[in-house]
């Protein structure tokens, strides 16, 4: 890393969570001396008080924006309503605010949930509007696409330099591992161990394991995102990912294998898939500012794996 981060003032919403703790770690790395990280209880971010405070409290020249509520299919199928007003209030507001306070730069972190449901493979930033995206987590994938279009709007309106980075799947040490609320790779993880020390025959698996899915490791992406706000300044969205896509009945066996599990896959086909295929085209992150990711997807699956086993009660 440059010196670029020394002495900079950077606020970094939900810094206390997954992929902000590794973003707040490599800001740090970089030298980054004051980082302010506002956490929910004494900040509501889905107001304009809230935000006006934690603006107040910080003077950031830069906000890195990872708040969300998030969730697999089965808490984006529960919780549509309120994954989309929290995650676009919070954003929107949060972008405007810190517009109004004069901060120099907001870096925005959309989903890949926003692609459309039959995107071709692979995903390119161009095919973000040919679509409606995958129904199960629509109302999350739009709230955050609403970020980009404000985000462009701000730079053309009021030359407020708005970013807005598009990373694949999250996985690695530290994910969420509740079965109510986790991602595929922590919730076959937990299946995979738990079913292993309790002795079950066999784990159960939504759908049919034929969609796929592109994983990117936190610590990957942390370093794609001080990367791309150190480094981009453009409108366009950039794709961080690997470029790879593996389906979910080829994850499955992959993590049987690593945790030692001997049991059986049950495909429970009244499930949802969600969205067909995901894999990301990450040709512009790579020429707009030199990143690519470093970690094999064996490699972080070993460490997430040994993260739960270590961490178990």
């Amino acid at each position: 890393m440059t010196d670029f981060w020394r002495g900079r003032r950077v606020m970094v919403t939900g810094g206390g969570g997954f992929l902000g703790k590794a973003v707040v770690r490599r800001l740090e790395a970089g030298g980054a001396d004051e980082i302010f990280v506002p956490r929910s209880r004494d900040y509501d971010l889905r107001t304009p008080d809230g935000i006006q405070r934690a603006l107040a409290d910080s003077r950031p020249q830069m906000v890195i924006h990872l708040a969300a509520v998030v969730g697999g299919i089965g808490a984006n199928r529960e919780n549509p309503g309120r994954f989309f007003y929290d995650n676009a209030v919070m954003g929107i507001e949060l972008m405007e605010q810190a517009r109004l306070a004069g901060v120099e730069k907001f870096v925005t972190i959309g989903t890949v949930c926003s692609y459309p449901k039959h995107t071709p493979v692979p995903f390119r930033e161009d095919d973000l509007w040919n679509g409606y995206p995958e129904e199960t987590n629509a109302p999350y994938g739009l709230a955050k696409k609403m970020l980009l279009v404000q985000g462009q709007a701000y730079r053309q309106q009021y030359g407020f330099n708005v970013i807005h980075l598009i990373p694949v799947n999250l996985y690695g040490p530290g994910d969420n591992f509740d079965p109510a609320s986790s991602h595929v790779i922590p919730a076959l993880i937990k299946k995979c161990v738990d079913a292993r020390e309790f002795g079950n025959p066999f784990i159960e698996v939504w759908g049919t394991g034929s969609a796929s899915r592109e994983f990117i490791y936190v610590e990957d992406a942390a370093v794609g995102i001080c990367l791309a706000a150190e480094m981009y300044d453009d409108p366009e969205p950039v794709n961080l990912g690997v470029g790879a896509e593996i389906t979910i009945r080829e994850l499955a066996a992959l993590i049987v294998e690593l945790t030692g599990y001997s049991g059986d896959i049950r495909w429970d086909t009244t499930k949802p898939d969600g969205q067909p295929r995901r894999g990301l085209d990450t040709t512009r992150a790579t020429r707009a500012f030199g990143f690519e990711a470093a970690t094999s997807f064996e490699d972080g699956l070993r460490r997430t794996a040994a993260f739960y086993e270590a961490s178990r009660p």
